[in-house]
């Protein structure tokens, strides 16, 4: 039997596989006798050979070839020894494959066994000049290469294929990032480039970023970020992500990389090290940071700090780790910017010159996701040099009142803060440059919305007055839009199933979620679960940092449907949201015009009672199955006198809509404005 078949898949990877739905893999393995076996896993999640399911899909014409990028990804998850162990393996050929070619190809023509002894020594040689010694990256014996020779074999097939070993470890990284989202706090890629760019905005003396560490560096993606750096340094206590992001930077570029695996606070691996920059995003709330052991470190130049505080101790490790000059930009749960254990330190570090400004993100900018986290930006003094007088503050909170992790506008919330650290201030709602003077009182609260002018929610009387007028036009259109039941005179009518037109080809279901931004290339907007229930935009946008993924694009008169939540919603996709990109939890049916009206389609999928007999639950979520939905077999004429009565629905909901939001804004501006004083009493 081949090497391959070594490699297991689950019910979710063949269902990634054949592009459906975990519940038709379970009907099939209910309906087909020659479904493959279990090899592996529990009775609750079996696993199974992949070759033995590649070969069942083939021969029920549900997969003509599988795809390179899915079976490298299944043979990684499959790797005996964990997805990560394989991940470092295949990273460390990538990165022979990068930095010496020709070695790799005298190995490739060895076979697997030769290969598997061949290896080691080959990888030793290229790790020792990218890394040093000692690395985090440890060069694998012969007995751990040998299972992964297919895999490694294939990601080199995959780097050939997406155009470099960077874009492939970047590509199975991240699907292993997305496959385990609770066990890593990422740092979104828009916020680590402005971090970057603020650290290197801040720099007093316009040095570019030469050398610069992150001490909690987690998957490396703040280091990744900075553009064309000669030395990066980074350190995490977990060895894995120490390795994988060792690699990931060697893959990135050709800066020096040094990459230790240690607690930063207790055992810094760099002591020494005066750099450029610091982009930290520590970890938050930690009581058990080395309070006891560290009572009498030198890097604590603006105080001890307590128990409660690791923040701070973070930031001052940060400084310490400068030269003169150098900036630090470290991303901070909000409470560190007011909390009264730490007032002290925040007052020396105001009155040392060394923390220069605290922007406030919006929720949703980063895990944790419900929190608006700060950023903070500091500068270590040089010696004679008089501190400034201003410490700035930017609030980017109101730019986006209904943001979601999703719909970020990073390019606004970029500019917004990067123009205000130019012009060290701005529109007082966002930005203002405040006198350390006026922070140095008994609290030291350095929470920007404290020191900005909040704007006024509601807005002044006469545009309160355009929305009341746009208030009223919209209720004179609901009335007209109004409709009169009428009561129906057939009897019970033949029904068919989402399921049986999909198989005569009346229809075509796609699911979403997948896809990735090409490097450089235009923005993709993603329509979103949110976006349909709320009738909105598309609101979200493709991922980057990896190779291009081919995503799911809607087109107009596609029909939209989520598949959590148990609600009956459809969505007929329109000109306006057409080329948008497919968002996850969302599965998307496409009718033959010549044979379906996607109105009829949608109305008859929004039925309650319909909805009802087609969902299941999975865990605490309930979960629609498209498949099981029924609507009437009707000649095309009559599907469209239903789809016209569908349509005209849909505007009067939507209609309703819109005065709810407008009924809203003008309530809330109301009070706001009888609160302030704007509006008087009528």
């Amino acid at each position: 039997m081949p090497e391959e078949s070594a490699t297991e898949v689950t019910a979710a990877g063949i269902a990634r596989l054949a592009g459906v739905g975990r519940a038709a893999v379970s009907n099939w393995r209910r309906r087909h006798a020659d479904f493959p076996r279990p090899v592996g896993g529990t009775e609750t999640s079996p696993s199974f050979a992949l070759v033995e399911v590649e070969q069942w899909l083939r021969d029920q014409g549900k997969l003509a070839e599988v795809p390179l990028r899915e079976r490298v990804w299944q043979q990684l998850s499959g790797h005996p020894a964990g997805t990560v162990a394989g991940l470092v393996h295949t990273g460390c050929v990538l990165l022979l494959l990068r930095e010496r070619p020709g070695a790799w190809t005298g190995l490739a023509g060895l076979p697997d066994a030769r290969l598997a002894e061949a290896l080691p020594d080959a990888l030793e040689d290229v790790l020792t000049a990218r890394f040093g010694a000692p690395r985090a990256v440890r060069t694998p014996a012969p007995a751990e290469t040998a299972p992964a020779v297919p895999l490694l074999r294939a990601a080199v097939e995959l780097a050939v294929e997406l155009g470099g070993a960077r874009q492939a470890f970047e590509f199975l990284l991240g699907r292993h990032l997305d496959a385990n989202p609770r066990q890593y706090t990422l740092t979104p890629p828009p916020l680590a480039e402005l971090m970057a760019e603020l650290a290197a905005a801040a720099a007093p003396d316009g040095r570019p970023l030469a050398t610069v560490v992150d001490p909690a560096s987690g998957t490396g993606g703040l280091l990744r970020a900075v553009p064309h750096p000669a030395a990066l340094y980074a350190q995490d206590t977990d060895p894995d992500l120490a390795a994988l992001t060792a690699l990931r930077l060697a893959l990135h570029g050709d800066a020096d990389i040094r990459c230790a695996t240690a607690d930063t606070l207790r055992a810094d691996a760099f002591p020494d090290l005066a750099a450029d920059a610091v982009l930290c995003h520590p970890p938050f709330n930690e009581r058990a940071w080395g309070h006891d052991e560290l009572a009498y470190d030198p890097r604590w130049e603006y105080g001890f700090p307590a128990r409660t505080e690791s923040e701070l101790a973070w930031v001052q490790h940060a400084l310490a780790r400068l030269r003169d000059g150098g900036t630090a930009v470290l991303l901070m749960p909000p409470a560190v910017a007011s909390r009264r254990s730490g007032r002290r330190i925040r007052a020396d570090l105001l009155r040392r010159g060394a923390l220069r400004a605290v922007v406030a993100l919006p929720a949703g900018a980063a895990p944790p996701y419900g929190i608006p986290l700060h950023l903070w930006v500091l500068v270590r003094p040089g010696a004679g040099q008089r501190p400034p007088a201003e410490t700035l503050f930017v609030d980017t909170a109101g730019l986006v009142p209904d943001a979601g992790r999703d719909k970020l506008p990073w390019t606004t919330l970029r500019n917004t803060v990067l123009d205000a650290w130019a012009a060290r201030g701005g529109e007082e709602s966002v930005a203002r440059a405040v006198p350390v003077i006026e922070l140095l009182d008994d609290e030291v609260d350095l929470a920007p919305a404290r020191y900005l002018t909040a704007p006024a929610a509601g807005g002044t009387a006469p545009e309160l007055a355009l929305v009341r007028d746009r208030l009223d036009e919209t209720l004179r259109r609901t009335q007209g839009l109004a409709p009169n039941p009428v009561p129906a005179r057939s009897g019970p009518r033949p029904l068919t199933t989402v399921g049986e037109l999909a198989r005569t080809g009346a229809l075509q279901l796609r699911g979403g979620g997948a896809g990735t931004a090409p490097e450089g290339g235009d923005v993709v907007t993603v329509l979103t679960e949110y976006d349909v229930l709320s009738g909105g935009a598309p609101s979200g946008t493709l991922p980057g940092g990896g190779p291009a993924e081919e995503p799911v694009l809607v087109a107009e008169g596609d029909v939209v449907v989520p598949v959590l939540g148990g609600g009956s919603v459809a969505r007929v996709v329109d000109a306006a949201t057409a080329g948008a990109a497919l968002g996850r939890n969302l599965q998307l049916l496409r009718p033959d015009p010549a044979a379906l009206d996607p109105w009829f389609l949608a109305g008859f999928l929004r039925g309650t009672a319909n909805n009802r007999q087609a969902s299941s639950f999975a865990s605490t979520a309930t979960r629609l199955d498209v498949r099981r939905l029924q609507l009437p077999r009707l000649p095309l004429a009559d599907q469209r006198r239903h789809g016209a009565h569908f349509k005209s629905l849909a505007e009067f909901e939507e209609a309703l809509r819109l005065a709810v939001r407008l009924g809203e804004q003008l309530v809330q501006g109301l009070y706001d404005g009888l609160a302030d004083g704007s509006v008087e009493p009528g």
